[in-house]
């Protein structure tokens, strides 16, 4: 190497690291936001805007000048009141309705004051079950044996236990929903009445997703029928686990429906490892088009399988490469991205046949705009906007198909954000003790947030099944079942999302 290649090396080198080493002081000292500065100007002609909103929160961008953002309305203290809320109406009387000289008063009307909210805090109580036991003195008379009969006793959520569904459910939905873990519960479990150990309340929680598990193969066959979906996974970490140390990531996988599917699954399943070979298993009768990263694990897919990208793990990164001290610099692929992201959000609610015929006439553009940029450009291979690059170019052919496919989203933030809910919850209970543990987790959880996806209220619907389905046979017929799947539960959302292209061209204009 003569001293000229080797200076042009290392001056390559140090432009590698200065921009590492900024980029790492951004992580560590900066905004965690992915939002851009909607006044700055781009490097395309004109004016036009650089805009975007955080991925984390699902909101896929804000509005440019090209495509305004409709105003939204401010809420006011009526509309953040639930309209299910019971209403005591008190009135206030006169003591002795009489007027200064001593005349009866005579009641004309009433005047509005105002509007209070009350609580009634949670407390316990004692059920003791007893079985009335009757006896036939006919019967008795004609053969001279005692004839007695009980009443038929409903079927304990775990025998031998003090636990009834009401109890469970709310341990659940804390865990779940709430993200407090069971160290936090106990003393609130105390001052109500009952010293709870860790271990109890965690094998109440073990059991009953035993219980509720047959509802959990339903969703899971069900979800493995449709033709739409997307998918993620995210690291846990299990103690307990046989043949790995404590230490060792395992590994929560999440399926779910897109959102413009009539019956919404989400579905969460546990396993060991990272493998290709889970998402063999997690997708082994599904045949249609799913939606997810760049994971090389789901190349092991069947051909029958048509995967799908996802636009915002490219806008991510090339987010991360037009960080420069501290600033987002304007940058053509970020732009042509979020112009992108403006258009789909206002087509958000359109039917898919709406979405692809848009897409086709207006993205289509902006998406040649990009790898006509992408092919020209010339940049340091291992630098970020260099990996950027490359990774969008290997997801290229996943990335153009949703060009043709309007039901899918343009980004795959919908699975993000239901795998959003395990990372906060980890972040307080921090491990699964064992298997079973991390199985509940996630039998727990695809029925949450199943059920919020479906307009359910998920407390009410968790203590429904723990209600009814200890009182079915062991081994319950399927069809019998299938009555207790969220769309079925008495208050799920079922709104008819199939509108005429007709209404979407007005809703457009």
């Amino acid at each position: 190497m003569t001293p000229e290649e080797e200076i042009a090396a290392l001056r390559k080198q140090v432009a590698e690291l200065t921009e590492m080493v900024a980029y790492l002081t951004k992580k560590l000292y900066g905004q965690k936001s992915e939002q851009t500065d909607p006044n700055q100007l781009s490097l395309l002609e004109g004016n036009d805007g650089v805009f975007s909103a955080p991925e984390q929160t699902g909101q896929q961008s804000s509005a440019t000048d090209q495509v305004p953002a409709k105003k939204k309305r401010k809420k006011t203290r009526q509309e953040s009141l639930s309209r299910h809320l019971a209403v005591k109406e008190t009135m206030i009387d006169l003591s002795g309705q009489q007027c200064d000289q001593g005349h009866k008063l005579t009641s004309v009307g009433k005047k509005f004051v105002r509007e209070e909210l009350h609580f009634i805090p949670a407390k316990l109580y004692r059920e003791r079950i007893y079985t009335r036991t009757y006896k036939c003195l006919e019967c008795e008379l004609e053969d001279g044996i005692a004839h007695l009969i009980q009443a038929h006793t409903p079927a304990a959520l775990i025998p031998h236990s003090l636990a009834s569904a009401s109890v469970v459910a709310e341990i659940i939905c804390q865990k779940f929903i709430l993200g407090t873990p069971l160290y936090r519960q106990l003393p609130n479990w105390k001052r109500l009445g009952i010293a709870l150990s860790e271990a109890t309340a965690t094998n109440w929680i073990i059991k009953s997703s035993q219980m509720v598990a047959p509802i959990y193969d339903l969703l899971w066959q069900a979800i493995s029928a449709q033709r739409y979906l997307q998918g993620d996974e995210t690291p846990i970490q299990v103690l307990r686990e046989s043949g790995k140390a404590a230490t060792a990531k395992s590994y929560m996988w999440v399926a779910r429906t897109v959102k413009q599917c009539l019956q919404q699954i989400i579905l969460y399943a546990y396993s060991k490892t990272r493998s290709g070979t889970f998402a063999q298993k997690l997708y082994q009768n599904f045949t249609g088009i799913l939606q997810c990263d760049g994971y090389a694990g789901y190349n092991l897919l069947a051909n029958s399988v048509t995967r799908v990208g996802c636009w915002a793990h490219v806008r991510r990164k090339f987010y991360d490469a037009a960080q420069v001290n501290g600033k987002t610099v304007a940058s053509v692929p970020l732009t042509l991205i979020d112009k992108m992201f403006a258009h789909e959000r206002q087509w958000q609610h359109f039917s898919p046949r709406v979405r692809r015929r848009r897409r086709r006439s207006q993205i289509r553009k902006l998406l040649k705009r990009f790898w006509k940029w992408i092919a020209s450009a010339q940049v340091l291979p291992k630098s970020r906007l260099g990996k950027a690059i490359t990774y969008a170019v290997d997801q290229r052919p996943t990335l153009d198909r949703l060009i043709n496919i309007g039901m899918m989203d343009w980004s795959n933030n919908a699975s993000e954000r239901n795998m959003k809910r395990l990372v906060i919850g980890r972040k307080n209970w921090l491990f699964s003790t064992s298997p079973a543990g991390a199985r509940s987790t996630a039998i727990w959880l695809t029925l949450i947030e199943s059920a919020k996806a479906n307009g359910i209220d998920p407390r009410a619907y968790i203590t429904y099944l723990l209600k009814e389905l200890p009182q079915q046979p062991d081994f319950a017929d399927p069809a019998q079942l299938a009555v207790y799947l969220p769309w079925h539960y008495p208050g799920a959302r079922h709104q008819n999302k199939k509108t005429t292209d007709k209404h979407q061209a007005k809703n457009a204009a």
